[in-house]
């Protein structure tokens, strides 16, 4: 507690510029050129992301857990830069893991103050990496891009960055869109480990048929590939990521060597004394289809099921509603269940029916209010209309061209108004003029 105490007094006594310089460090990295020069690169956002909100997803808290035999020491051993470039050349990989400095900032910040996040996503990746892989092996792709969803979410399948990308391959609304991501106020598919790992495969296969190069084809996935041409444009046409580097956007500057460093720390997180969090895989899951709404906790209470399993299941149904009276969709459920939803199915869609899934398709309005409205109105619009006849007595003498004159109007407007065939008027009359 004495501890704890120091450190919030520190935190007071030097205000603000201990917290912006605590927060540049994990949002920053800097690095030299050969000439001395400082060059600062944006970390990617999920290189930031806390432990603790990783470990507290259902998962993590139902299927991961420390690994309570690991013998390794918390040391991390430090190595010569011929070290990391030997077992870089080492990986089975198309795609290109050349070492530098900035990569080496990179496997420092993994192998440092992320070692507990490394931990957890060692662990996780028994739940996404064959999802992963089988997407990229149905396109074609390097089954390195694997890691790709280390930089881009921490394996957190609920991840959304501060510009709004969703999930664990962070797709764009737009872009998810493009990709055959169903997106609306019920369903985020960007959410959908399965859906959204085909969509980027299909993405990256696409951004490979423009570039011929999976650097760039990565960096385009950070920031698009209208960025990486502006790119190669202004360095004169080349088109290599190291010597775009310069023009790139920061983010997408420290992208590529984060990418490295992720495949690097996947491989050999022994080397630095990091001990995967050890995995319970999840019991074999079965899909139903359905044509009518349900709510997932009409599932739950009646099938006895974990309504928070139920959501880890099926995460693209934002607000728990299966929206089947729209198109036929699929529900994801623990195999063991799914005899039991067949059996209750009736059941099911009437549970508390009226409360879960309250929409109203017709109302009936008020007719006695329309009734009195519309009188209200009508009363009104007389008022009015005789509140805009006007009509003058004739004075002895008059004539219908006097009386147009006074009340600006038209001899005809007068016979129109009145009735009149001709000009003859008599005095003491009532004559209308408007």
């Amino acid at each position: 507690m004495i501890k704890k105490l120091y450190i919030v007094i520190g935190a007071m006594l030097f205000g603000g510029s201990c917290m912006t310089q605590a927060q540049n460090e994990r949002n920053e990295i800097t690095v030299t050129d050969d000439e001395g020069k400082e060059e600062i690169i944006d970390v990617p956002e999920a290189l930031d992301y806390e432990v603790d909100s990783l470990l507290n997803l259902y998962y993590s808290k139902t299927y991961l857990q420390p690994y309570e035999d690991c013998n390794f020491s918390n040391e991390n051993p430090e190595y010569p830069k011929e070290t990391y470039i030997e077992r870089l050349s080492r990986l089975p990989n198309i795609v290109e893991m050349p070492y530098n400095d900035i990569v080496r900032q990179f496997i420092d910040r993994y192998t440092g103050r992320l070692r507990n996040s490394v931990s957890y996503m060692l662990g996780a990746s028994n739940f996404y990496i064959p999802i992963f892989e089988e997407a990229l092996e149905m396109y074609g792709l390097p089954l390195e891009l694997k890691y790709l969803p280390v930089i881009e979410s921490s394996l957190n399948p609920k991840a959304t960055s501060r510009v709004g990308a969703v999930g664990l391959w962070q797709f764009m609304i737009g872009t998810g869109k493009q990709y055959g991501l169903e997106v609306n106020s019920l369903v985020d598919e960007r959410r959908d480990p399965i859906k959204s790992s085909y969509a980027a495969a299909h993405y990256l296969s696409d951004l490979y048929k423009i570039f011929g190069d999976w650097s760039l084809a990565i960096a385009a996935y950070n920031c698009g590939p209208e960025n990486i041409n502006k790119a190669i444009l202004r360095s004169g046409g080349k088109a290599d990521y190291w010597k775009i580097y310069p023009y790139l956007p920061r983010e997408t500057q420290g992208y590529v060597p984060a990418f490295i460093a992720a495949n690097y720390i996947m491989n050999y997180y022994c080397e630095h004394n990091i001990c995967p969090m050890h995995t319970t895989l999840p019991a074999k899951t079965d899909t139903i289809m359905v044509n009518r709404d349900v709510h997932l906790k009409q599932i739950a209470d009646v099938c006895g099921a974990d309504i928070e399993e139920l959501r880890t299941l099926n995460p693209q149904y934002r607000q728990d509603i299966v929206n089947g009276s729209s198109k036929l969709s699929v529900i994801r459920l623990p195999a063991s269940l799914t005899n039991a939803f067949i059996t209750n199915e009736d059941s099911i869609y009437n549970y508390q029916a009226d409360e879960l899934l309250a929409r109203r398709s017709l109302v009936e309005l008020d007719n006695s209010t329309i009734s009195t409205n519309t009188t209200r109105k009508s009363n009104t619009r007389r008022r009015a209309s005789s509140g805009s006849r006007k009509s003058v007595t004739i004075r002895k003498g008059d004539t219908l061209s006097a009386i147009a004159a006074r009340n600006h109007t038209t001899v005809k407007k007068l016979q129109q108004l009145n009735g009149l065939k001709g000009n003859n008027i008599r005095a003491g009359s009532k004559l209308r003029v408007k």
